[in-house]
């Protein structure tokens, strides 16, 4: 009898269940919205255990799909939750600019008093984003850049004695671990003003614990999809983005750093000095940060940036090994604007390499690092020209990848061009296609330093070396379908050969 029951409540639970999201999944259907039929319980993902396209890819589609049917927009499900994809990009500029004060905030879950490190730039909301936004927003100036420059060409240095080492072995280059150490060395340096010397030790601290915030074992994919997919989950069980001893390292490291500029009065040309400005109420700021504001800033910029910044890069010089023409044309470049400033690499000459500019926005568009864009629904919105009404809460998916691959925006997409974008040609891109920083008011702040970190790197390594493909090198990159970032699923080997 009590087998009976058991059954009986089992039955009853899945048809509920059943029932639910059945009745869940017709959302978008009662609002008359074309939408991607969702899986029971996955709504549009993939099984975890048969991914092929991914996150990424699950996005790229389901805009190719809703562009085909002729839709300004459409809807998804992650999960449970209903999703709102513009597709137009007039629609996305409205909802990213005028329209800015409805899709102010991603949607993340903080928790400043638990997780410290999680109440930055990225994550806050509301006010509290546009206090942090308004005085950090000066620290990103040319003025700014061109201060942290010399430190910047420092680690490359660094980066150039580590290849031609290579080089002499006639070994190849692991490109993505070496521009990946490189990146490490400008951020520490610049973020947390420490030399983390990651060429000549690997397994320095800085280099060892970068690796563990974009490492994806499975305890820390699955507490990132929670994070990301599940925020309520992340809420109710306190859940935090990172591990222990990544919270920790970070931490002691910047407070060591603080600790020696306040009692020793140091001062170096770096974000730390700048945040320890803003802190004293200095440079502008009519309240200072507080200690804890600061060292989120700072993992910010370090966690964000460096493995953003060298995907990038890595990418790049992937694609200028497949096509020589183009790299010959950038180094020639490179030796007329270095002629022109005496044959000096200064922060002028870098400014002034214009072609420099199109092969990295061109890489930028093949191969977005953040291949996508997530906004929430802050109050509800109407959406021009149509009766549907965003309510309060929906999460907002906007595929960056899918409209930079539209062959409507960007004729013969898998082609590597950077004459997209010439003096001539950037100006016919239409607006809101190309986004690989964002835009809006909530444009990645460290766009300018991401531009010179890169092209600082790609002057010192091809005014050197040419680079070339490796017998293992892929015709095609093969992207990890598990990460939710533009992650090559291979490794890179390129060969190098001294100018």
């Amino acid at each position: 009898m009590v087998l009976q029951y058991l059954v009986a409540a089992l039955v009853l639970s899945v048809s509920a269940i059943y029932l639910y999201f059945n009745w869940l999944y017709r959302y978008w259907s009662r609002r008359n919205v074309s939408y991607i039929t969702p899986r029971i319980l996955l709504g549009n993902l993939e099984y975890p255990w048969a991914m092929k396209r991914g996150f990424v890819g699950t996005l790229a589609d389901a805009y190719a799909e809703f562009k085909s049917q002729g839709k300004r927009f459409g809807g998804l499900f992650i999960l449970h939750k209903p999703t709102f994809m513009p597709v137009d990009p007039e629609l996305i500029k409205r909802m990213m600019t005028v329209d800015f004060q409805h899709f102010m905030n991603h949607g993340n879950f903080v928790d400043e008093e638990m997780e410290p490190l999680s109440a930055n730039l990225l994550n806050l909301e509301d006010e509290k984003w546009k206090r942090l936004r308004t005085k950090l927003t000066p620290t990103f100036t040319s003025g700014k850049m061109k201060v942290m420059y010399d430190e910047m060409k420092s680690c490359g240095a660094q980066m150039i004695e580590f290849i031609t080492a290579l080089n002499s072995e006639r070994a190849p280059l692991d490109i993505k671990e070496i521009v990946s150490c490189y990146s490490t060395d400008i951020i520490g340096s610049c973020a947390f003003g420490v030399d983390c010397n990651s060429f000549k030790n690997p397994d320095a601290g800085f280099r060892k614990y970068g690796r563990k915030v974009t490492e994806m074992d499975f305890w820390t994919a699955l507490r990132m999809f929670t994070i990301f997919f599940l925020p309520e989950v992340k809420r109710l069980f306190r859940i935090k983005s990172l591990s222990p001893e990544v919270e920790t390292f970070f931490t002691n490291a910047f407070k060591d750093v603080l600790n020696h500029r306040t009692t020793t009065n140091s001062k170096r040309n770096d974000f730390i000095q700048i945040l320890l400005e803003l802190g004293s109420g200095h440079g502008g700021s009519t309240k200072g940060l507080t200690t804890e504001e600061m060292l989120a800033q700072a993992f910010i910029f370090f966690g964000a940036g460096f493995e953003t910044s060298a995907t990038n890069l890595a990418f790049c010089l992937y694609e200028l090994a497949l096509q020589q023409d183009i790299q010959q044309k950038v180094r020639e470049e490179i030796v007329e604007v270095l002629n022109r400033h005496n044959g000096e690499m200064t922060y002028e000459a870098i400014m002034d390499m214009k072609y420099m500019d199109q092969v990295l926005d061109e890489s930028l568009r093949k191969h977005p690092p953040i291949p996508f864009l997530n906004r929430q629904c802050g109050k509800e919105y109407k959406i021009p020209g149509s009766d549907l009404i965003i309510e309060k809460g929906t999460s907002v998916m906007i595929s960056a990848y899918g409209l930079q691959m539209d062959p409507d925006y960007f004729p013969d997409p898998e082609k590597f061009d950077p004459d997209r974008f010439s003096k001539e040609n950037k100006p016919k891109i239409v607006p809101f296609t190309f986004l690989p920083f964002g835009d809006g008011p909530r444009v990645c702040i460290g766009q300018r330093f991401a531009v010179l970190q890169n092209k600082i790197g790609l002057c010192l390594i091809l005014k050197e070396f040419r680079i070339l493909p490796h017998e293992t090198t892929p015709k095609r990159i093969r992207i990890n379908p598990r990460a939710v970032t533009t992650v090559s699923l291979d490794k890179i080997l390129l060969r190098s050969e001294a100018v």
